[in-house]
């Protein structure tokens, strides 16, 4: 009698909760935890996303103010960074591998911002030099993770912007709420744990700044460098 071999495919196991959840939860926790201490050490600047250094470049223009070319300064250096991120993404061929370099880069320039806080604060005026380089760094480390959302893990929502992410999130709630499907239940899951990972985010960084400074960015600097891990690995999700 001839033994049946299993098969391939029945050792194959669906990944679980944390392994479908960690890296969107992951990026936005770091995402809404650096753009957080960003703004309340740095007198408001967003390392993050680019809207809110327009809204507030608009306002001091009309109103007055200290900073303005900071926040506008911003617009042209965090386009400079997709730039040369995106040319970089186009000359490799192993996208598991560009994916890890780019979160190491992340890291660095989240140490680099990390370093420059603590030799420069406190910040006192919003137009120095010495906070330009310091949210410079920030927005440079912030800008190659927005260039791989949007190139490597287009899967993935946005992780440092929340307004698109929270709509979806009221779609699929609304989806659920009218038809609880397992589909449903999925949808919500992920738009709901994208957008309470950047609220913990957000929290995490406020309560460790208001502690510990600017060595409250050092633990998001090290789930950045375990994302890295994971993409060498082949296990980012």
């Amino acid at each position: 009698m001839t033994a049946i071999n299993p098969s391939p495919l029945a050792d194959v196991r669906a990944p679980g909760l944390w392994a479908l959840c960690r890296a969107p939860v992951l990026l936005t926790v770091v995402g809404g935890a650096i753009d957080t201490i960003g703004f309340i050490a740095l007198l408001g600047f967003f390392t993050a996303h680019v809207t809110g250094n327009l809204v507030l470049a608009g306002a001091a223009f009309v109103t007055g103010g200290a900073g303005l070319w900071i926040k506008l300064g911003a617009i042209p250096l965090f386009i400079v960074t997709v730039m040369f991120a995106k040319m970089w993404i186009d000359g490799c061929s192993q996208s598991h591998k560009t994916l890890g370099w780019l979160f190491v880069a992340e890291a660095m320039f989240l140490s680099g911002f990390m370093l420059a806080g603590l030799y420069f604060e406190p910040f006192r005026d919003p137009g120095a030099g010495m906070l330009a380089l310091t949210g410079g760094l920030g927005l440079v480390a912030l800008a190659i993770r927005n260039t791989a959302s949007k190139t490597l893990i287009k899967h993935i929502s946005p992780s440092t912007m929340m307004t698109g992410n929270t709509t979806q999130f009221g779609i699929d709630l609304s989806n659920y709420l009218r038809l609880s499907s397992h589909e449903h239940g999925l949808a919500l899951l992920k738009s709901g744990s994208i957008v309470a990972g950047f609220v913990l985010g957000a929290l995490l960084g406020a309560m460790l700044y208001i502690r510990i400074g600017f060595w409250s960015v050092l633990p998001f600097v090290l789930a950045v460098l375990y994302l890295a891990g994971l993409s060498f690995r082949k296990q980012f999700i």
